[in-house]
């Protein structure tokens, strides 16, 4: 890992601003906020760094109102207020990159932004043209079929192979429409069924081959990529379990030093002249053995805190580059760190045992490691409590109310 001590002191007197996220929000909070960044916050009312005490001041989306149109109320269209003037923006969320991409000239005249072109932002954040991306980089890629409409799938239903998954072309949007990340389809008939439905929505999505195998198949790679093409560290990490099992987010992540996922990340980023923080994601495809790209997310990852705590500070590397201080490389990070959803994977337990893939014995072992929480913290509680009481409450309600009365 770094030395710390060979950096000189970091300058706090840019103001930072975060915008939309939830726990990598969080992360990003207490960890500038501890070292003195005066740290500011406009999100969702579900992102718990509203909470922090290392927030100097919060803007809460309101409920109904699209995040994109109220960071445009507040920062374009109205007084910027005074804390604010002249702050480093991070965009911890897609819709926050959509607003920003979209408002690039406007913003730069007010703000200091991140490196990554709004050109490459929009492209990263198009399933289907990542995935044609990667391609023309030289990376391996799930097969896909460009859909439009129901005679696109008419005329590839002899080519595609089930099960398949309608993806979406911009995830943020399909999520807040159906309340999942895709849908997985077995046949033709449902195939169709399921396309109209989406296609009624007015959402647009690819048909995407569905990669087999477990969970533990999944690993990431992150990087931060300067001006002049200098990489400044290098990380990677495992997925263990998921919930709901192949299409929820990661229960349990495991930090672990993947060269083979290493030098497919270089080789993806490098292909696509990459600037800017990235993290990439492969699933290792059991038929052939090599690892094929799932998504890019150019921005802070809900995983934030796992990279914080293996070693990897990059809010303070990110703020100091943008900042005009000095920035050296990171090399090396704790490896077997766990990072815990223990809710998210207990629902992840309970459904891997149903199908025979998992004992009691082996859950509680995975206990065992060294591990991060999301969002604990002794000395800033009440992010925690706000989760606990919006999250696990709710759970603990549902099992009482549904005993049987006797």
């Amino acid at each position: 890992m770094r030395n710390v001590s060979a950096l000189p002191a970091l300058r706090t007197n840019k103001p930072l601003l975060l915008l939309g996220g939830r726990e990598n929000t969080l992360s990003v909070t207490r960890s500038l906020g501890k070292k003195g960044v005066p740290v500011y916050v406009m999100a969702p009312k579900n992102c718990a760094a509203h909470y922090s005490r290392y927030c100097r001041k919060s803007w809460v989306v309101p409920e109904g109102t699209i995040e994109e149109d109220f960071y445009q109320q507040q920062l374009l269209e109205s007084h910027i207020p005074t804390e604010l003037s002249n702050a480093l923006v991070f965009t911890c969320s897609d819709r926050a990159i959509t607003f920003v991409a979209h408002f690039q000239n406007e913003l730069k005249n007010r703000f200091e932004l991140e490196i990554t072109p709004p050109e490459l932002h929009n492209s990263l954040l198009d399933k289907q043209t990542t995935l044609a991306m990667a391609k023309e980089a030289g990376c391996d890629i799930p097969a896909y079929w460009h859909i439009e409409t129901i005679s696109d799938i008419e005329r590839h239903i002899t080519s595609i192979t089930f099960p398949v998954l309608i993806k979406p072309i911009h995830s943020h949007k399909f999520e807040s429409e159906f309340r999942v990340k895709l849908l997985l389809v077995n046949g033709p008939k449902e195939l169709f069924r399921q396309a109209e439905r989406v296609l009624s929505a007015g959402i647009a999505f690819m048909l995407c081959e569905h990669i087999p195998g477990p969970d533990s198949l999944l690993s990431s790679y992150y990087t931060y990529i300067d001006d002049d093409s200098k990489e400044y560290f290098a990380f990677t990490k495992r997925i263990i379990r998921r919930s709901p099992k192949n299409f929820g987010r990661g229960s349990l992540h495991a930090t672990q030093w993947l060269p083979e996922t290493a030098e497919a990340g270089q080789r993806f980023f490098r292909g696509i002249n990459f600037k800017g923080l990235g993290n990439v994601e492969f699933k290792r495809d059991p038929r052939d053995g090599k690892l094929k790209i799932i998504e890019c997310n150019a921005r802070f990852t809900a995983a934030q805190e796992h990279v914080l705590q293996s070693g990897v500070d990059i809010a303070e590397l990110i703020y100091r580059h943008r900042t005009g201080q000095e920035c050296q490389e990171i090399e090396g990070y704790r490896e077997h760190l766990y990072y815990w959803y223990w809710d998210d994977d207990f629902d992840a337990y309970r459904d891997l045992r149903k199908s025979g893939e998992i004992t009691f014995f082996e859950w509680f072992r995975s206990w065992q490691h060294p591990k991060v929480f999301p969002y604990w913290s002794w000395i800033d509680l009440p992010p925690f409590l706000f989760m606990f009481k919006k999250n696990v409450m709710p759970r603990f309600s549902k099992i009482f109310t549904s005993r049987p009365a006797r």
